[in-house]
């Protein structure tokens, strides 16, 4: 096994806009975190599973941004997308705890960016 690796080079993200997400796991596991009563994990845990979400909703953002911008400037979707994404960079920059409460916030943003993220693709035309 060699021990040199390729940069890539991709300012314009055309390679991660390939990659479609993986979004029936994490959407279960937003349900999941979102149903918590009192539940008794390892803060340790609950920071895997924030992790887990952080990266999910970067990815998550970052479809949201291509899409949106995209749209006209006089398409009202693009400006509400702004605004969640906004405030995902907000309470992305937050740091990760281990509690329930930090995992369940991170669950409600995964839950927001699908959120737009769907409206902004359901009326968009067909591929070719």
């Amino acid at each position: 096994m060699s021990d040199t690796h390729a940069v890539l080079y991709d300012p314009r993200g055309l390679i991660e806009a390939e990659l479609p997400l993986d979004r029936a796991p994490h959407e279960a596991l937003v349900i999941a975190a979102l149903a918590w009563k009192t539940p008794d994990l390892a803060p340790r845990d609950y920071e895997q599973i924030a992790l887990q979400l952080t990266g999910h909703a970067r990815a998550i953002a970052a479809d949201v941004r291509r899409h949106a911008a995209a749209l006209s400037k006089n398409d009202g979707r693009g400006a509400l997308a702004e605004v969640i994404l906004r405030e995902t960079d907000r309470r992305l920059s937050t740091p990760l705890e281990g509690t329930a409460r930090c995992v369940q916030n991170r669950a409600r943003l995964v839950q927001a960016l699908y959120t737009r993220l769907d409206r902004l693709t359901e009326h968009a035309p067909a591929a070719p």
